[in-house]
């Protein structure tokens, strides 16, 4: 059975934001969400390192254990989905997720009564958005209710997500899990970390403490 995950390679993303783009494009994201964006650390300094996050589609998922109405859940692929007809709009899976990755449609779209501000979190309301890893939702796939609610259902049609394949160079991969964690492991090797290749500073290209 397939376990589908992301994977962002630091030492590729250019931050080109092409896969921002084409998520929103894609699933006409409403206005004042993103379900991807591009972090960039150290902008402008030596060692300037950007990474793509959405929500990673968690196998032990903190927004599915602090919801109090139990929306969320988890299809056969390990696709972390929520239902916005169940969803209360609390926020809780917005605070417990460590990529930021449930959000608040903004309540205010046109910016007329804030001088063109994005209103403030705890203000906004509705039902809350992510990223589906284009795997719709609960609705029939490919309906009109599903893409209205969800965006396009990618994976019913066969493909990847959007953002993973319109990336230029690569550094985000998506798809089943032993594929893409194979595809980095040996671009790891390739650079020459021999056996010292796994552990956080290696990931994500930290400096090593002296």
């Amino acid at each position: 059975m397939a376990r589908m995950k992301f994977i962002c390679d630091v030492d590729r993303c250019i931050e080109c934001n092409a896969c921002v783009t084409a998520c929103k494009n894609e699933h006409e994201v409403p206005w004042g969400i993103n379900r991807r964006r591009v972090i960039t650390f150290n902008d402008g300094q030596p060692g300037e390192k950007s990474v793509s996050i959405a929500c990673m589609h968690c196998t032990d998922a903190p927004c599915m254990a602090v919801c109090p109405v139990n929306c969320f859940y988890k299809t056969e692929d390990g696709v972390v989905l929520h239902d916005k007809d169940i969803c209360i709009g609390c926020g809780y899976c917005s605070l417990a997720c460590p990529f930021d990755a449930p959000q608040f449609p903004n309540s205010n779209p046109s910016g007329k009564e804030s001088g063109g501000q994005a209103t403030d979190f705890f203000v906004a309301r509705g039902k809350m958005d992510k990223c589906t890893f284009c795997a719709g939702g609960p609705e029939e796939n490919g309906s009109e209710e599903e893409f209205e609610k969800y965006g396009r259902n990618r994976l019913a049609e066969g493909k990847l997500p959007l953002c993973a394949e319109m990336c230029s160079t690569k550094a985000l991969l998506a798809g089943d899990a032993p594929v893409i964690v194979a595809i980095h492991e040996t671009r790891i090797e390739t650079r020459g970390y021999g056996d010292q290749r796994w552990g956080w500073d290696i990931a994500y290209s930290r400096p090593e403490k002296k």
